[in-house]
């Protein structure tokens, strides 16, 4: 059993003052399944300074493994956590990821809905791995606003791994990597609804929607997750 099922997941909203440099990220059950073979994930995981439980199969596993009541803390509650937080202060976020046409809808959205937050974005090239002029030009455009607070959506483990590389050059208070949460936002991808939330099978709606991008991530990676809790359980007694 890696070290990620007794890292100390968050049980409740970070209490975040937005003055230092915090690393936010989520694990989920398919977020630790990579991490058993991709050490650089794994370590860009162990380093957060906040890791929240975006997963029911982590609630269940830290109630098994640690004997502890959690709630799971999406990617998407974080998001709207931090937005509500930068607008009551008059904050100011950037977002890094996704297309040109996202970030439209993205920045379009945050201004009817929170308008004292001061947002700007940049939409990286799509390639599996940047250059370093990649890395230069994405971080200078993060650098001229030196946001508050700057969400990562590069989808996993890419974006985890990118901000563990680069945290100490990017001016940036808080960053938050969240993945599929700019699409949800934007309205480009429809979220489950609350009903499938508060059952904790918001993974079926969208494994529905999308077979063969996330047959690997239910089929797969859960099962080998819930072996290794059973297994972790009875090793430790």
């Amino acid at each position: 059993m890696i070290e990620l099922l007794s890292y100390p997941i968050a049980t409740e909203y970070p209490d975040l003052i937005l003055e230092n440099r915090t690393i936010i990220n989520t694990i989920n059950p398919h977020s630790y399944y990579v991490a058993k073979s991709d050490v650089e994930f794994r370590n860009a995981l162990l380093e957060s300074d906040v890791l929240l439980p975006d997963g029911i199969g982590i609630v269940y596993a830290a109630s098994i493994l640690k004997k502890v009541k959690i709630e799971k803390i999406a990617g998407f509650d974080i998001f709207l956590f931090l937005l509500e937080k930068l607008n009551k202060s008059g904050g100011s976020c950037f977002f890094l990821g996704a297309s040109e046409q996202t970030l439209d809808l993205i920045q379009s959205k945050i201004k009817k809905e929170y308008p004292r937050i001061v947002v700007k974005s940049f939409s990286p090239p799509f390639k599996e791995v940047f250059s370093v002029e990649d890395n230069k030009t994405m971080i200078e455009e993060v650098n001229k606003l030196s946001p508050d607070v700057l969400f990562v959506g590069m989808t996993a483990p890419k974006q985890e791994k990118w901000v563990h590389k680069n945290k100490m050059e990017i001016n940036a208070k808080v960053i938050c990597s969240i993945g599929a949460v700019f699409d949800f936002y934007a309205g480009t991808v429809k979220r489950p609804s609350k009903f499938w939330i508060n059952l904790g099978l918001e993974w079926l709606p969208r494994l529905l929607r999308e077979p063969k991008r996330l047959w690997k991530r239910n089929l797969i990676s859960t099962p080998i997750f819930i072996i290794d809790v059973i297994r972790n359980r009875f090793s430790n007694g």
